[in-house]
């Protein structure tokens, strides 16, 4: 399918924010929805048909320039994968994510998202699999709910929602403004690297993935909650006047301690914060990256009590949700020439591309280039895959109040999982959580470099303990 809207042609230069995210076979955001009842092929068709008139960024692909930039294009778009599996058992569409995340997407052909349906009469996982240049946790959250709305009724007509506004210098909140001095060696960055610049492709880009899955393993593991033990969690979160937010963060950063001994790493907490009211054009629930995180050490102590700690957390923590905080990194990479963090993947991956690609020559010298970036990837201390750089990285996207049944289909529970910015193996946990019909869903991802999946079972395990126990 081509010309999949008869609008005038959309084209706009990618964000150096969305281009962060370019090539970077790691940053994958997957939202699954598990369904009761029967969803057919063609009830999945023409859902995501009426998706692409509701939602811009599932009409876009990338094109090059002249002068080898990025841009997004609705010209000539190539119709958007389904994939129908048959669902064998309860765990099956686990391994689905995973082979399909070393599938690269087709960035110039078709948007960079595919929906697979883990197939059964009476019970169904849909898939969104999505990059993370073109969405963020809630973008496949609102999507999920769009597409349920048309499964249980295909004659329904969706809002056709605004052209999102990406998050760039004149998409900032007011107040949120660059400090001169360091907009006076951010462009001595830009002109070096103006200097010395280096474009990259598809070819790359593929070459790259391969690279990436045969160096590192992801692995997942899923927390379930009933309905009724996510009550009891949030009651209790109530009664010790903490977010559920902060208990997630401390319970996993608790059973790490517990089950692998004290590390350093282990006070490194992110957790993530959505930006979308924030903007000074509000992103609404139009698809598209909006997210910021702060970043609080937090030394857990199991003399106080897990409780109590949480408290302690909870105290530290909120009031670090500020305009100044959260918008700290896309403030300094929105005035950041954008080829450098569309080149940040290749720079750290670059080395690990094996000498037969055709491609080996330019990733491999790039990656072991001394320049603007490899100078910021030591600063951040990414230049070895040695480092763990957080203990524990969470995004929570909250309550989603979405209706349970539509039509003849009943949405039993949503699961996230977020993937990132940078390689898994600079992290020990990723954490992806939700709330939807009555139960939180906690997804768990790791990387079999960083931390074995025995050791992640415990930590599941311990983790229950300390959110459900007295």
């Amino acid at each position: 399918m081509t010309n999949i809207t008869t609008e005038p042609i959309y084209r706009r230069r990618i964000s150096p924010l969305e281009g962060m995210f370019l090539h970077a076979p790691y940053s994958i955001v997957t939202m699954t929805a598990r369904i009761r009842g029967f969803v057919s092929e063609d009830m999945l068709q023409i859902a995501v048909r009426k998706l692409q008139t509701r939602h811009t960024n599932l009409r876009l692909k990338i094109e090059f320039d002249e002068s080898g930039d990025p841009w997004f294009t609705s010209q000539d778009v190539e119709a958007i994968p389904i994939e129908i599996i048959p669902r064998e058992d309860d765990q099956g569409w686990m391994e689905v994510i995973h082979q399909q995340s070393l599938i690269p997407f087709d960035f110039e052909v078709r948007p960079a998202i595919r929906f697979l349906l883990v197939q059964s009469s009476q019970v169904s996982e849909l898939m969104i699999f999505c990059h993370h240049m073109i969405c963020d946790g809630l973008s496949l959250a609102y999507l999920a709910r769009d597409i349920l709305t048309v499964l249980g009724d295909p004659s329904i007509e969706l809002e056709i929602l605004p052209d999102p506004k990406p998050i760039d210098r004149d998409n900032l909140p007011p107040g949120v403004k660059m400090n001169g001095l360091v907009n006076y060696f951010i462009e001595r960055i830009n002109k070096k690297w103006r200097e010395e610049k280096v474009h990259f492709g598809q070819e790359e880009y593929q070459a790259l993935t391969e690279a990436y899955w045969s160096n590192f393993n992801h692995r997942m593991t899923l927390v379930e909650f009933t309905e009724e033990q996510t009550t009891t969690l949030v009651e209790r979160c109530k009664t010790e006047g903490v977010t559920v937010n902060s208990a997630l963060a401390v319970g996993l950063a608790a059973a790490q301690i517990s089950v692998q001994g004290l590390q350093p790493y282990h006070a490194d907490i992110t957790i993530a914060g959505s930006l979308r009211d924030r903007l000074a054009q509000p992103a609404g629930e139009s698809m598209g990256f909006f997210v910021g995180a702060v970043s609080p050490k937090f030394k857990y102590s199991p003399k106080l009590g897990f409780w109590e700690d949480v408290r302690k957390f909870n105290k530290k923590v909120q009031p670090l949700y500020t305009n100044k905080n959260l918008f700290k990194d896309p403030l300094v990479w929105s005035y950041l020439d954008p080829g450098i963090l569309e080149s940040l993947s290749f720079k750290m991956i670059g080395g690990l591309v094996d000498t037969s690609s055709p491609r080996a020559d330019k990733l491999n010298s790039f990656g072991q280039r001394e320049d603007v970036i490899s100078s910021m990837i030591q600063r951040e201390k990414m230049d070895s895959f040695e480092n763990v750089l957080i203990g524990t990285a969470v995004t929570n996207l909250g309550r989603m109040d979405f209706p349970r049944k539509y039509g003849e289909l009943e949405l039993e529970r949503l699961i996230m999982n977020p993937g990132g910015a940078y390689p898994l193996t600079f992290v020990n946990i990723l954490a992806g959580a939700v709330t939807c019909s009555g139960k939180l869903s906690l997804m768990l991802e790791y990387s079999l470099e960083r931390i074995q999946t025995d050791t992640v079972t415990e930590i599941k395990e311990e983790l229950f303990s300390l959110l459900m126990g007295e």
